[in-house]
């Protein structure tokens, strides 16, 4: 068999394999075959809560368009001009590497500073947020210095592998990356701040309840003070012993009934119980190895990774892979979110609380019960709030037969 014979088949055995790994990754535990009932929206969400949910996403997925497109042209010039910075710089192969890096970053951060301010200003204005417009600008340079910092490390991992395997650095610092992940996926519950302790001794007893249900009686529960934003939220996160359950205190405020709260602690459980964190880990390894096979490949018309003057070019295919693979990782997450659904309400047993939970998010976070299609593939990684409406209906009919 021929070398070019033995990469075909290779190839394929390959594909084979994650397509496999895929299959195996998106099984859920709703039943096969479950149908949805065909709900009219108007039937569980008022005319005003419709009209002020849709005005509001309409302004959001405008102002995403923009900015999504700002970012890949600022980012397009930059590739096909920031090479010639690299004559300036005396830092060394990676160091200048490094500077590209932060020169890059601030580029994108002056181009999207205008739709961030524009996008707490509409929050503000529907009182979705309270952040003045100083402390956010404050709060986007830390978070700008977070990705920065990791940027920097994955460019001195990648010039450093590459200086050694040239153009196949991609096949030892994928799975170097998916170890990054893992870390991540393992600390991120650790740097979450302003967190107490469970104070309401009945949502305690009802939370250790279901977390025994589900098997997953050691993970606390925590509650997040969060004062700059009056929408509801939740979420899991950790892995292994980092493993926590965060509610924000805006559920927790009087807004949402113990029903509600039940079915939000039993959905966060959910994720935990059915492995979304590992799964999700996993997910990244699968798209991870052909991301950086396409940066390899694509960055070769400047050297390549093991030179500085590639980092502008890597830089973009790096954001244009994460747009794309967008409706991917949106789909997936619908899938997980929607089995973290049926779980909680098998376990809760509460369908009316988990219809006034969603109906309630179409109040405190003004999202559209019906969003357009193109908005559900791109920007949402939860099934609609109707869907999820139907889902707890579902499940009501199911139980009834």
């Amino acid at each position: 068999m021929g070398r070019r014979s033995a990469a075909v088949v290779l190839g394929a055995i390959l594909c084979a394999a994650w397509a496999v790994a895929a299959y195996l990754l998106l099984r859920t535990q709703i039943p096969s075959g479950l149908e949805l009932p065909a709900l009219d929206e108007s039937d569980f969400f008022s005319a005003a809560q419709l009209e002020e949910a849709e005005r509001y996403d309409r302004f959001s997925r405008i102002n995403w368009i923009f900015s999504t497109l700002a970012l890949l042209v600022s980012l397009g010039a930059y590739a096909r001009w920031g090479h010639r910075f690299t004559r300036e710089s005396a830092a060394g192969r990676i160091g200048t590497g490094m500077l590209l890096a932060m020169l890059g970053f601030a580029i994108v951060w002056l181009v999207q500073l205008p739709f961030g301010v524009a996008q707490l200003w509409w929050d503000r204005r529907h009182d979705v947020a309270q952040i003045d417009y100083v402390s956010w600008i404050i709060v986007d340079w830390i978070q700008l210095g977070t990705e920065f910092v990791f940027v920097s490390f994955a460019i001195l991992i990648v010039m450093g592998i590459a200086g050694w395997l040239g153009d196949r650095w991609w096949l030892l610092g994928a799975p170097v990356f998916v170890l990054l992940a893992l870390l991540f996926a393992f600390s991120v519950a650790y740097v979450v701040i302003d967190t107490h302790q469970l104070e309401d001794p009945r949502l305690v007893a009802d939370a250790e309840g279901l977390s025994e249900e589900l098997g997953v009686s050691e993970i606390p529960v925590l509650v997040q003070e969060v004062d700059q934003s009056n929408s509801a939220n939740a979420f899991a996160g950790g892995l292994g012993p980092s493993r926590r359950v965060i509610l924000w205190n805006t559920l927790l405020d009087g807004s949402f009934g113990e029903g509600e709260v039940r079915v939000v602690v039993a959905h966060e459980f959910a994720h935990h119980s059915r492995n979304h964190i590992w799964k999700g880990v996993a997910w990244y390894a699968l798209l991870a190895l052909p991301g950086a096979y396409l940066i390899a490949r694509i960055t070769r018309r400047r050297g390549g990774m093991a030179e500085s003057k590639a980092v502008p070019v890597a830089l973009l295919v790096f954001v244009a892979l994460n747009v794309l693979a967008q409706p991917i990782e949106n789909l997936i997450s619908r899938r997980y979110e929607a089995e973290a659904d049926w779980v909680a309400l098998q376990t809760t047993g509460e369908p009316d609380a988990a219809r006034t939970l969603f109906q309630n998010f179409a109040d405190t976070g003004l999202q559209d019960p019906t969003p357009p299609g193109w908005a559900v593939v791109w920007l949402d990684g939860h099934p609609t709030l109707l869907k999820r409406v139907a889902m707890a209906e579902a499940w009501r009919a199911q139980q009834a037969r």
